[in-house]
């Protein structure tokens, strides 16, 4: 088991090379980190708060940090028809909506998870802090999708009070977490995009949503910590603003069939670190040989500004054997 040091993800972050190849993961749902850990998740939500849980495993993969839910904050949301609502219904349609609408605040939830993670993590570990969803996420969550598409033309006034009710409450949060000296990074993880484009026009993201990833960046810079944007889809439109206006030190989330971690990390080295990339579709389907040479090459090629992992995440599905040989190719010794 190698010991953690965050500095290694800090020099990823610089866009600087570690002193060894370091890893980076968005989260690790339950199956894998009770393997790793060897010991039984208390609930299916252990992947996002339990310390106890994720320390050991993290730790034993070979991680320099733990990801965490910093405190219960979220944006209840009630299903108002069988279908989705992200897609088709949301529960507020208009400005009288929003303001009967019963917003968590965040300055009275509580953060005690984060001081029990700061004392129980071993020397050299940090916790990156994550978000309940993002603040595109969750006002397509509480509108629907298409019902915030037409109200972005029709009540403009209703979309700009909506983004402020959700964004200043996601800056508190976040202001929560960075105040913890234990949190040495934050990720902002907020989708924006599908395979061929962003959710919204750019100028539509750019007058709503960015702005207030903007304010989180500076703050979590202020506080002398890193920011990392995880954010799925195809965002070529917007990377000018995602590395010079919102200043994020990294970017996670990638997909083959939008456009291969290799290629992204030619083209983005140096602008920004690169964090994951392993395709998802890859990471399941392949033989275990087959992803440890792939990570391997990539490993041994994008030797600055760059942290192994897979494009979004370690859901329960995907096989033991497959994670193994993704982490073997940063930590030979690693073995179940």
């Amino acid at each position: 088991m190698r010991q953690p040091d965050f500095k290694n993800l800090e020099a990823v972050l610089e866009c600087r090379q570690p002193d060894r190849p370091t890893l980076f993961e968005f989260y690790i749902e339950n199956n894998i980190s009770t393997k790793l850990a060897n010991q039984q998740a208390k609930s299916t939500w252990d992947c996002a708060w339990n310390y106890e849980l994720l320390i050991p495993a993290m730790m034993r993969a070979g991680y320099d940090y733990i990801t965490m839910h910093g405190s219960e904050f979220c944006f209840p949301v009630e299903r108002v028809q069988a279908q989705s609502a992200s897609m088709n219904t949301g529960i507020l349609s208009d400005r009288n909506d929003l303001h009967a609408y019963p917003f968590v605040d965040p300055d009275k939830c509580d953060y005690s998870r984060l001081a029990g993670a700061e004392k129980a993590l071993p020397k050299g570990m940090k916790i990156i802090a994550f978000g309940a969803g993002g603040i595109l996420e969750n006002a397509i969550s509480l509108v629907g999708y298409e019902n915030l598409c037409y109200s972005i033309y029709e009540d403009p006034a209703f979309v700009r009070e909506l983004f402020t009710e959700i964004g200043q409450r996601f800056v508190a949060y976040y202001d929560h977490c960075l105040s913890f000296d234990g949190v040495a990074a934050i990720i902002s993880n907020d989708d924006w995009g599908f395979n061929t484009g962003t959710m919204f026009a750019p100028d539509d993201l750019r007058k709503y949503v960015f702005p207030w990833h903007k304010i989180i960046a500076e703050h979590a810079h202020r506080a002398g910590k890193k920011i990392i944007l995880h954010s799925c889809g195809n965002l070529d439109l917007v990377w000018d603003d995602i590395i010079h206006d919102m200043k994020f030190d990294g970017k996670h989330s990638y997909e083959d069939n939008i456009c291969p971690v290799e290629d992204m990390y030619q083209k983005l080295k140096g602008k920004i670190a690169v964090l994951g990339g392993i395709d998802m579709d890859f990471v399941c389907r392949k033989t275990p040989q087959q992803v440890y040479d792939r990570c391997k090459k990539m490993v041994d090629k994008a030797t600055t500004g760059y942290a192994l992992g897979t494009g979004n995440s370690i859901p329960n599905y995907v096989p033991p054997e497959n994670f193994e040989a993704m982490i073997r190719a940063v930590n030979p010794d690693f073995h179940w």
